[in-house]
Protein backbone atom coordinates (compact mmCIF):
# COMPACT_ATOMS: atom_id res chain seq x y z
CA UNK A 1 0.00 0.00 0.00
CA UNK A 2 1.38 3.25 -0.77
CA UNK A 3 1.94 5.75 2.07
CA UNK A 4 1.16 8.93 1.63
CA UNK A 5 2.87 9.97 4.69
CA UNK A 6 6.17 8.50 5.47
CA UNK A 7 7.51 8.38 9.34
CA UNK A 8 10.92 6.58 9.68
CA UNK A 9 13.67 6.75 12.92
CA UNK A 10 16.76 7.33 12.84
CA UNK A 11 18.51 7.62 16.30
CA UNK A 12 16.32 9.43 18.29
CA UNK A 13 15.19 11.60 15.87
CA UNK A 14 11.69 11.24 14.10
CA UNK A 15 11.14 12.19 10.47
CA UNK A 16 7.67 12.78 9.22
CA UNK A 17 7.28 13.13 5.60
CA UNK A 18 4.13 14.41 3.43
CA UNK A 19 4.50 11.78 0.73
CA UNK A 20 1.98 13.30 -2.35
CA UNK A 21 4.71 14.99 -4.28
CA UNK A 22 2.20 15.02 -7.56
CA UNK A 23 -0.16 17.18 -5.19
CA UNK A 24 1.99 19.20 -3.73
CA UNK A 25 2.04 17.27 -0.45
CA UNK A 26 -1.86 18.20 0.26
CA UNK A 27 -4.09 16.28 2.00
CA UNK A 28 -6.64 14.75 2.47
CA UNK A 29 -8.45 12.81 5.29
CA UNK A 30 -6.99 9.80 4.73
CA UNK A 31 -3.32 10.99 4.75
CA UNK A 32 -4.19 14.49 7.14
CA UNK A 33 -5.20 10.67 9.85
CA UNK A 34 -1.72 9.31 8.88
CA UNK A 35 0.07 11.85 10.05
CA UNK A 36 -1.79 12.59 13.39
CA UNK A 37 -1.81 8.77 14.15
CA UNK A 38 2.46 9.35 13.67
CA UNK A 39 2.46 12.59 15.94
CA UNK A 40 0.13 10.45 18.58
CA UNK A 41 2.43 7.62 18.37
CA UNK A 42 6.15 9.50 18.27
CA UNK A 43 4.89 11.90 21.45
CA UNK A 44 4.19 8.84 23.47
CA UNK A 45 7.74 7.06 22.27
CA UNK A 46 9.93 7.77 24.91
CA UNK A 47 12.88 7.02 22.38
CA UNK A 48 12.34 9.76 20.60
CA UNK A 49 13.87 13.23 21.41
CA UNK A 50 13.08 15.18 18.67
CA UNK A 51 10.22 15.62 15.50
CA UNK A 52 11.23 16.36 12.01
CA UNK A 53 8.35 17.16 9.49
CA UNK A 54 8.87 17.97 5.93
CA UNK A 55 7.21 16.89 2.20
CA UNK A 56 8.58 14.90 -0.61
CA UNK A 57 9.57 16.69 -3.55
CA UNK A 58 9.76 20.18 -4.17
CA UNK A 59 6.64 21.31 -1.67
CA UNK A 60 6.25 21.21 2.17
CA UNK A 61 2.80 21.01 1.88
CA UNK A 62 -0.08 23.00 0.44
CA UNK A 63 -2.46 21.85 2.63
CA UNK A 64 -6.11 20.53 2.55
CA UNK A 65 -6.62 18.97 -0.80
CA UNK A 66 -9.22 20.90 -2.63
CA UNK A 67 -9.52 18.21 -5.54
CA UNK A 68 -10.66 15.97 -2.55
CA UNK A 69 -12.94 18.69 -0.75
CA UNK A 70 -14.90 19.01 -3.95
CA UNK A 71 -15.08 14.68 -4.53
CA UNK A 72 -16.86 15.04 -0.59
CA UNK A 73 -20.33 13.36 -1.19
CA UNK A 74 -21.74 15.70 1.27
CA UNK A 75 -21.34 19.62 0.73
CA UNK A 76 -18.18 21.40 1.17
CA UNK A 77 -18.42 22.48 4.53
CA UNK A 78 -19.12 19.14 5.56
CA UNK A 79 -15.85 18.19 4.54
CA UNK A 80 -13.75 20.64 5.75
CA UNK A 81 -15.34 19.94 9.36
CA UNK A 82 -14.36 16.44 9.04
CA UNK A 83 -10.71 17.59 7.89
CA UNK A 84 -10.43 19.92 10.33
CA UNK A 85 -10.87 17.98 12.74
CA UNK A 86 -7.57 15.52 12.26
CA UNK A 87 -6.11 18.29 10.82
CA UNK A 88 -6.49 20.38 14.04
CA UNK A 89 -5.60 17.20 16.10
CA UNK A 90 -2.50 17.39 14.59
CA UNK A 91 -1.73 21.08 15.57
CA UNK A 92 -2.69 20.20 19.43
CA UNK A 93 -0.20 17.36 19.05
CA UNK A 94 2.67 19.47 17.91
CA UNK A 95 2.20 22.47 20.53
CA UNK A 96 1.16 19.73 23.15
CA UNK A 97 3.96 17.31 23.18
CA UNK A 98 7.10 17.94 25.31
CA UNK A 99 9.85 17.30 22.50
CA UNK A 100 10.77 19.94 19.78
CA UNK A 101 9.49 19.53 16.41
CA UNK A 102 10.91 21.19 13.35
CA UNK A 103 9.71 21.94 9.96
CA UNK A 104 11.89 21.32 7.35
CA UNK A 105 10.27 23.47 4.58
CA UNK A 106 12.09 22.34 1.34
CA UNK A 107 9.52 24.09 -0.96
CA UNK A 108 6.10 25.88 -0.86
CA UNK A 109 3.83 26.04 2.23
CA UNK A 110 0.62 27.28 1.67
CA UNK A 111 -2.38 26.52 3.40
CA UNK A 112 -2.82 23.88 5.95
CA UNK A 113 0.51 23.58 5.37
CA UNK A 114 1.58 27.00 6.30
CA UNK A 115 -0.02 26.88 9.28
CA UNK A 116 1.25 23.42 10.18
CA UNK A 117 4.77 24.83 9.88
CA UNK A 118 3.91 27.75 12.19
CA UNK A 119 2.59 25.61 14.50
CA UNK A 120 6.64 23.77 14.93
CA UNK A 121 8.65 24.79 17.55
CA UNK A 122 11.71 26.05 14.82
CA UNK A 123 11.32 26.26 10.96
CA UNK A 124 14.23 25.82 8.79
CA UNK A 125 13.66 27.10 5.40
CA UNK A 126 14.63 26.46 1.88
CA UNK A 127 16.15 29.69 0.19
CA UNK A 128 14.03 28.95 -2.75
CA UNK A 129 10.45 27.86 -1.01
CA UNK A 130 7.56 30.33 0.02
CA UNK A 131 5.37 30.99 2.37
CA UNK A 132 1.79 31.82 1.81
CA UNK A 133 -1.53 31.59 3.75
CA UNK A 134 -3.75 30.81 0.61
CA UNK A 135 -6.99 30.50 2.46
CA UNK A 136 -8.10 34.33 1.86
CA UNK A 137 -7.30 33.77 -1.99
CA UNK A 138 -9.62 30.92 -2.19
CA UNK A 139 -12.25 32.86 -0.44
CA UNK A 140 -11.86 30.70 3.28
CA UNK A 141 -10.83 31.63 7.00
CA UNK A 142 -7.20 31.14 7.40
CA UNK A 143 -7.28 27.58 9.89
CA UNK A 144 -4.81 25.33 11.82
CA UNK A 145 -4.10 27.85 14.39
CA UNK A 146 -2.87 30.56 11.78
CA UNK A 147 -4.77 33.38 13.33
CA UNK A 148 -3.22 32.40 16.78
CA UNK A 149 0.06 32.50 15.73
CA UNK A 150 0.69 34.89 12.77
CA UNK A 151 -0.04 37.64 15.39
CA UNK A 152 2.25 36.40 17.90
CA UNK A 153 5.24 36.14 15.47
CA UNK A 154 4.87 39.00 13.53
CA UNK A 155 2.13 41.59 14.99
CA UNK A 156 -1.25 42.50 14.67
CA UNK A 157 -0.96 44.83 11.63
CA UNK A 158 1.58 42.57 9.54
CA UNK A 159 -0.69 39.51 10.71
CA UNK A 160 -3.83 41.49 8.81
CA UNK A 161 -1.51 42.07 5.89
CA UNK A 162 -0.60 38.84 5.40
CA UNK A 163 -4.68 37.95 5.70
CA UNK A 164 -6.00 40.84 3.34
CA UNK A 165 -2.97 40.48 0.52
CA UNK A 166 -1.93 36.90 0.60
CA UNK A 167 1.55 37.83 -0.83
CA UNK A 168 3.88 34.63 -1.40
CA UNK A 169 6.13 36.02 1.60
CA UNK A 170 10.21 34.54 0.38
CA UNK A 171 12.31 33.12 2.56
CA UNK A 172 14.29 36.25 3.34
CA UNK A 173 11.23 37.73 3.78
CA UNK A 174 10.33 35.34 6.41
CA UNK A 175 13.31 35.55 8.32
CA UNK A 176 13.50 39.57 8.46
CA UNK A 177 9.72 38.98 9.62
CA UNK A 178 10.64 36.02 12.13
CA UNK A 179 8.31 33.48 10.62
CA UNK A 180 10.98 31.21 10.30
CA UNK A 181 14.09 30.23 12.46
CA UNK A 182 16.89 29.85 9.84
CA UNK A 183 17.22 29.87 5.92
CA UNK A 184 19.46 27.26 4.09
CA UNK A 185 20.77 26.23 0.83
CA UNK A 186 17.96 24.95 -1.69
CA UNK A 187 18.18 20.90 -0.85
CA UNK A 188 19.55 21.24 2.26
CA UNK A 189 16.47 21.85 4.61
CA UNK A 190 15.76 18.63 5.60
CA UNK A 191 19.30 17.89 6.34
CA UNK A 192 19.83 20.82 8.73
CA UNK A 193 16.25 20.41 10.08
CA UNK A 194 17.35 16.70 11.39
CA UNK A 195 21.15 18.36 12.61
CA UNK A 196 19.53 21.12 14.35
CA UNK A 197 16.85 18.60 16.01
CA UNK A 198 19.80 16.70 16.70
CA UNK A 199 21.69 19.27 18.79
CA UNK A 200 18.57 19.97 20.58
CA UNK A 201 18.12 16.10 21.68
CA UNK A 202 21.39 17.18 23.70
CA UNK A 203 19.82 20.19 25.59
CA UNK A 204 17.67 18.93 28.99
CA UNK A 205 14.72 17.90 27.56
CA UNK A 206 12.48 18.50 30.52
CA UNK A 207 13.84 21.63 30.93
CA UNK A 208 12.50 22.40 27.07
CA UNK A 209 9.18 20.99 28.07
CA UNK A 210 8.17 23.24 30.31
CA UNK A 211 9.77 26.25 28.71
CA UNK A 212 7.57 25.16 25.34
CA UNK A 213 4.49 24.72 27.83
CA UNK A 214 4.87 27.56 29.86
CA UNK A 215 5.54 30.05 26.77
CA UNK A 216 2.54 28.01 24.74
CA UNK A 217 0.18 28.91 27.97
CA UNK A 218 1.06 32.36 28.34
CA UNK A 219 -1.09 33.49 25.62
CA UNK A 220 -4.07 32.25 27.90
CA UNK A 221 -3.12 32.62 31.93
CA UNK A 222 -3.73 35.67 34.04
CA UNK A 223 -0.22 36.81 35.03
CA UNK A 224 -1.34 35.14 38.88
CA UNK A 225 -1.62 31.85 37.22
CA UNK A 226 1.23 31.85 34.68
CA UNK A 227 3.47 32.85 37.56
CA UNK A 228 2.09 29.75 39.57
CA UNK A 229 2.79 27.18 37.06
CA UNK A 230 5.99 29.15 36.32
CA UNK A 231 6.77 28.21 39.80
CA UNK A 232 5.55 24.34 39.46
CA UNK A 233 7.95 24.00 36.53
CA UNK A 234 10.58 25.45 38.05
CA UNK A 235 9.90 23.15 41.03
CA UNK A 236 9.63 20.02 38.75
CA UNK A 237 12.63 20.96 36.83
CA UNK A 238 15.01 21.23 40.23
CA UNK A 239 13.75 17.80 41.28
CA UNK A 240 14.55 16.45 37.62
CA UNK A 241 18.13 14.65 37.00
CA UNK A 242 18.98 17.30 34.31
CA UNK A 243 18.12 20.16 37.08
CA UNK A 244 20.35 18.70 39.71
CA UNK A 245 22.97 17.86 36.54
CA UNK A 246 22.88 21.62 35.44
CA UNK A 247 23.44 23.01 39.23
CA UNK A 248 26.15 20.43 40.58
CA UNK A 249 27.68 21.03 36.62
CA UNK A 250 27.79 25.04 37.47
CA UNK A 251 29.15 25.13 41.21
CA UNK A 252 31.66 22.59 40.07
CA UNK A 253 32.59 24.24 36.72
CA UNK A 254 32.03 21.93 34.30
CA UNK A 255 30.51 20.94 31.13
CA UNK A 256 26.81 19.49 32.54
CA UNK A 257 25.63 16.24 30.80
CA UNK A 258 22.03 16.10 30.18
CA UNK A 259 19.52 13.32 29.85
CA UNK A 260 21.26 10.95 30.82
CA UNK A 261 18.08 8.91 32.70
CA UNK A 262 17.31 8.38 29.43
CA UNK A 263 20.56 6.72 27.68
Amino acid sequence: MFDTVRATICGDIATVVFNRPKAFNAFDLDTITIMMDHLINLAADDTVRGIVISGEGNSFSCGGDLKWVASWPQDYASAFHNLAARYHQCILEIRRMSKPVIAAINGIAAGGGFSLALACDFRIMARSAVLKQSYTSNGLSIDGGGTFVLPRLVGLARALEIAAMDEPISAEQALNWGLVTRVVDDGKALEEAITFAEELSRKPLHSFAWSKKLLTDSFRNSLEEHLEQERTGLRSCAAHPDGKEGISAFIEKRKPMFNREAQ
